[in-house]
């Protein structure tokens, strides 16, 4: 056997040990680090819906309130002096032409699935790497992981896995913004497509104009997503998802007033 598909087959054999026991490398040692690094603190994930302003993200720049932010967010810097605490982003399509963006943003943390380290040759300088479960059903916990440093659970929305990780830092109180779960083409929650052109995707218009006819905005998973971790919440009691989010179509969390909760 040549000497190159040798090393190949040791590293694949390594790569699928360690993700069994992700907990056990170095990056999982990294993450459980943070556990509880939070514990009664409150903290803002951030979505890239319509609704988010600048207005908004710099009132929580000068609150000081932590925030996990995704995706192309950076595309709002030009826009606002605020930038995001934690950043998140575990779609390849995303990554695969934005990684110098990524790496220029200025987060404590920049998480990113070592799956597509391993996989699909994503290096992000930097990176705090962790494992993606695609497969576990996890019904203990309502499909959601409690343990981030072994493994975070797929939900089909980078939103899930910014929850994830804010409970698992000790976060108590996790508010939503700019999560407006609404697009101008989606596939709803009984698998209808639903078109409405008057409806915007994203905070600007060229927010995803090379993929945007790789996407489709399917409903389901991210609904199931947020009731689970709604239920979660319910059976721990140890934290809370509030939607202060202007406008949008998720109902499934308390909704707050963004204004009087940030005075």
């Amino acid at each position: 056997m040549p000497i190159k598909r040798i090393k190949a087959s040791l590293t694949a054999r390594k790569q699928n040990r360690d993700s069994q026991h992700f907990e056990t490398t170095q990056y999982g040692k990294a993450i459980r680090a943070l556990k509880g690094s939070h514990k009664g603190e409150k903290c803002f994930v951030i979505g890239n819906g319509p609704s988010l302003t600048a207005e908004d993200l710099n009132r929580l720049q000068d609150s000081g309130i932590p925030t996990f932010a995704m995706n192309r967010v950076f595309k709002f810097f030009p826009q606002t002096k605020w930038r995001p605490t934690y950043y998140i982003s575990e779609d390849i399509l995303i990554l695969k032409d934005t990684i110098p963006n990524v790496e220029a943003i200025p987060s404590e943390i920049t998480f990113i699935p070592v799956n597509l380290h391993w996989y699909e040759n994503v290096d992000v300088k930097g990176a705090q790497y962790f494992w993606m479960d695609y497969n576990s059903e996890l019904k203990e916990s309502f499909g959601l992981s409690l343990d981030c440093a072994h493994a975070v659970r797929c939900r089909g929305t980078v939103t899930s896995t910014c929850i994830q990780f804010a409970v698992y830092m000790g976060f108590t109180e996790i508010y939503l913004l700019g999560i407006d779960h609404n697009y101008s083409k989606s596939i709803d929650i009984n698998g209808n497509v639903v078109e409405d052109k008057s409806v915007k995707d994203y905070f600007v218009d060229n927010y995803d104009t090379d993929i945007k006819d790789q996407v489709v905005h399917d409903m389901r998973a991210p609904t199931l997503a947020f009731c689970d971790v709604e239920q979660l919440s319910r059976k721990l009691g140890t934290f809370r998802v509030f939607n202060a989010t202007r406008g949008g179509k998720l109902e499934v969390f308390e909704r707050v007033n963004f204004d009087e909760m940030i005075r």
